[in-house]
């Protein structure tokens, strides 16, 4: 299979710091890996990555591309502030923006953050009951969970504060009748944490149209498996992240341009 044309981007890594460098390769990745498993939505949503050292600065998507274009080099540095910190033809999506902005302040145990707007995503989001302890990976996403009331779109400063306050320590949020968002301590973590939330909402939304009744574990059980779940995540994600490079490898490497 032939790897799709991508947009030509002179190459920063000769310019920036090799941490900076390695924090750009990992996002890039995570934008092909979404778009790999079709959770991409054009050039909407976002992936953000904080940029290691002492400033606050965190790596985005420069905004009108689309995510199997994305690089290493073509991500946009920016501060707290929506300040572009590196040169950039490209704009950043500004409810992104305040998305990611408002987690890297709160949290700065969170390296990277993950929104999506999958179908499956959006589906559970409008879900009165939120997300149903359906089946074991329902149970591994619930080990960590909130929600978020849909307030328009993200474009106004004075929501991250509840943002921030329903996020509290959690490292997974449904925002509702919007899509999904996890956290984590580096891009394997959060990945891994969106992988198994997306794949709880499509096991959920498959399940609520059998039409039969549903069989639901025992609380016993599900309090037991979601403290056996909230093991696969951390340092169990690093297993499973050689591989998913290998994927993104096989398919065109040249998100680490």
């Amino acid at each position: 299979m032939n790897a799709p044309a991508q947009v030509a981007t002179p190459s920063l890594k000769s310019s920036v710091s090799a941490e900076e460098w390695n924090a750009r390769v990992e996002l890039a990745a995570c934008y092909r890996l979404v778009a790999h498993f079709g959770w991409d939505d054009v050039i909407a949503t976002h992936i953000s990555m904080r940029v290691p050292g002492p400033d606050e600065h965190f790596l985005l998507n420069p905004f009108g591309l689309m995510f199997h274009e994305i690089t290493a080099s073509s991500l946009v540095k920016v501060d707290l502030e929506g300040n572009l910190m590196s040169e950039s033809p490209y704009k950043i999506n500004k409810a992104g923006y305040v998305i990611h902005s408002a987690v890297h302040e709160a949290r700065p145990d969170v390296k990277c953050v993950f929104h999506t707007h999958s179908t499956s995503g959006m589906a559970v989001s409008a879900h009165r009951d939120g997300l149903l302890p359906l089946a074991q990976t329902s149970l591994v996403a619930l080990s960590s969970i909130s929600y978020h009331d849909y307030e328009g779109v993200a474009l106004n400063p004075e929501e991250k504060v509840r943002l921030v306050a329903d996020l509290g320590e959690e490292w997974t949020m449904i925002l509702r009748n919007h899509g999904l968002l996890t956290c984590g301590i580096s891009a394997a973590d959060a990945f891994y944490r969106l992988y198994y939330l997306e794949r709880a909402c499509d096991v959920q939304v498959a399940a609520l149209t059998g039409g039969v009744p549903l069989q639901l574990p025992t609380q016993e059980v599900q309090e037991l498996t979601k403290k056996q779940g909230a093991r696969a995540f951390g340092k169990g994600a690093d297993l499973a992240w050689p591989a998913l490079l290998r994927t993104i490898d096989a398919r065109d490497p040249s998100y680490r341009d």
